[in-house]
């Protein structure tokens, strides 16, 4: 009997201890969550009795290099509903309807559905927004916005790009640049009882938003405006299919013009460019098309204006010099191919400079065979040409370019007068600025520098150089040919009266061959022996007469004309003109 109290006594001790270290724990966990987890419970106490509504902020501005702005806001409302606030569902629905000009149907169903907050409409107009506030509907909230507004419409589209609905960056130099565009949103903070009605006594909380930086970019708006007449202009008189315009300081990479016609409306970026009836299934593909920037996105064979790169590096090479002499015939036999030159009567006895100025296929053909396969692909690498220029804006393209091993007799002799393989128009203006600027390869950019609310700096965006791409020889060389081939070869029509400019013309014929679609261009850049300013042109799929020299030259002089005295670029005294030279 003693023994079984004793049993009892100790089971009765265990319990109770068990009972105490319980409790303990329970104490222990307590003080824990009280003075250690305190803030984080009272965050989520908070919240359960906290309706929280966004304050959009203000976006950016993009701004061209003299401050003109490219890409700004306006301020719209959003408008929403909160359920347990509404105390006349169908005198909100009727009010919404008119004033929103939205369906009934699409208006009760946000209306009526059970929530703590459901937005109706956002990017309403400001105007909207005090209308609707002048009702003093229960339950209806008006709340400040903001949505990107573009003041020049179509102007540079496919550079500056656009946003979604929620202001976010979907293409272009919007993306790209989305870190510093964006702003940080801020929030309306209301207390609710228990059924989630608001309190008015407490009013409201606020935390402000804070709004993005200013985008300074190396775009001029003039002269992004001009060329893109120029580029309408040409399109409309040859029935062109498209037309791209680069401008660029061959000295620091910055971009001044890229044009890429037809541009679209920045501002109603989802409604197609073109006036016909298209299929719902086959929209979304032709938006997509029409956002794409031929200039980076793009690849095509560039046809004789690669005959710079071939030159430079045959000049590197030591395997030409400007007074070597050739022979065409109108043609060159590589293999068992008979490739024709533009001349199909031939050329005749001529120098390697009266070649170029005369863009003839056979001496350049001679030259990719002297440079030979690996000396070409070694020049291909050195250049820049395999790789993408890394260029400031989403989706670039890369070349499209044989695999070395794959490269003939015949291949050498096409790549040598740009055919059987494709660039992006940036990377060829890239590799020639580095061509005849000393040898310096610079990454086109756009982005020059951000400023914040107050104006002030916060930074200057730097890019990669690499030097060597030829000797300052080979370069100086280069600019005097090509100046010849504007005041004396193929590329008279680009001739500036009182300016020096040098420059290649190119006609080259896009895929499939049977369709008998070629692409006009022009190269150029002034002055020839101190470049500064270095134009190209793209006409896609002109009607009629397509040669480059005919079609695309004078284009190019037309924008020289106006651009050269704008940069600051001083005339030069007795500098032949196109007329004069023909004399």
């Amino acid at each position: 009997m003693q023994h079984l109290k004793t049993f009892q006594k100790k089971k009765i001790v265990a319990l109770m201890l068990i009972i105490v270290t319980a409790m303990c724990a329970q104490f222990g966990r307590l003080i824990y969550l009280m003075v250690f987890q305190s803030e984080y419970y009272e965050e989520k106490a908070q919240n359960l009795h906290e309706r929280e509504r966004s304050i959009k902020a203000a976006r950016g501005k993009i701004t061209d290099r003299n401050g003109i702005v490219l890409a700004d806001n306006q301020s719209v409302c959003t408008i929403s509903v909160i359920h347990s606030q509404l105390t006349d569902p169908e005198q909100v629905i009727r009010v919404l309807c008119k004033e929103l000009e939205l369906p009934e149907e699409n208006v009760r169903k946000r209306v009526e559905k059970v929530s703590s907050i459901e937005r109706v409409c956002s990017n309403v107009p400001k105007e909207t927004g005090d209308e609707i506030l002048s009702y003093h509907l229960d339950g209806v909230k008006v709340d400040a916005d903001y949505r990107r507004y573009y003041p020049y419409d179509t102007l540079a589209s496919k550079v500056i790009g656009f946003t979604g609905g929620d202001n976010q960056g979907i293409v272009g130099l919007e993306v790209k640049y989305e870190e510093w565009l964006a702003g940080t949103d801020g929030k309306i903070l209301t207390q609710t009882n228990a059924f989630g009605e608001e309190l008015e006594a407490e009013g409201e909380r606020r935390i402000e938003p804070a709004v993005g930086n200013q985008l300074t970019i190396s775009l001029d708006y003039n002269l992004q405006n001009y060329c893109e007449q120029a580029a309408q202009k040409v399109m409309q008189e040859k029935s062109a299919d498209g037309v791209s315009v680069i401008l660029m300081n061959p000295q620091n990479g910055e971009i001044l013009v890229m044009v890429n016609e037809p541009e679209y409306n920045l501002n109603n970026p989802f409604t197609l460019n073109v006036e016909k009836a298209v299929p719902e299934e086959e929209k979304q593909d032709l938006l997509n098309q029409m956002w794409r920037n031929a200039c980076i996105n793009d690849t095509y064979e560039p046809g004789s204006t690669f005959k710079i790169i071939t030159t430079a590096a045959a000049l590197e090479q030591h395997v030409v010099t400007v007074d070597d002499p050739f022979y065409c015939p109108g043609y060159k036999i590589v293999e068992d191919r008979r490739i024709r030159c533009h001349k199909t009567t031939g050329h005749g006895a001529e120098t390697f400079t009266q070649g170029i100025m005369n863009s003839c296929n056979p001496v350049f053909i001679e030259l990719g065979l002297r440079l030979g396969a690996d000396n070409f692909y070694h020049y291909f690498e050195q250049f820049g040409l395999l790789g993408k220029t890394g260029i400031d804006l989403p989706g670039e393209a890369a070349t499209i370019m044989h695999k070395k091993d794959k490269i003939g007799q015949v291949e050498l002799a096409t790549i040598s007068f740009g055919q059987s393989f494709q660039i992006t128009p940036i990377q060829l203006i890239t590799t020639v600025s580095s061509l005849i600027n000393g040898g310096t390869r610079v990454v086109p950019h756009f982005g020059v520098s951000v400023q914040n609310a107050k104006g002030e700096t916060i930074h200057t965006f730097t890019y990669d150089t690499t030097e060597g791409m030829v000797n300052e020889g080979t370069s100086e060389t280069l600019c005097s040919l090509l100046e010849k081939v504007v005041s004396e070869g193929t590329g008279k029509k680009a001739a500036v009266e009182g300016f020096s400019i040098a420059g290649k013309t190119a006609t080259s014929q896009t895929f499939p061959r049977s369709e008998h679609k070629y692409i006009a261009s022009f190269l150029g850049f002034a002055p020839a022996d101190d470049p500064q300013v270095i134009g190209l042109i793209v006409i896609d799929d002109p009607q009629g007469i397509y040669y480059g020299g005919t079609v695309a030259a004078p284009v190019m002089k037309e924008i020289f004309e106006n651009a050269l005295p704008y940069l600051g670029i001083e005339k030069m005294e007795n500098v032949l003109t196109e007329d004069s030279a023909q004399e």
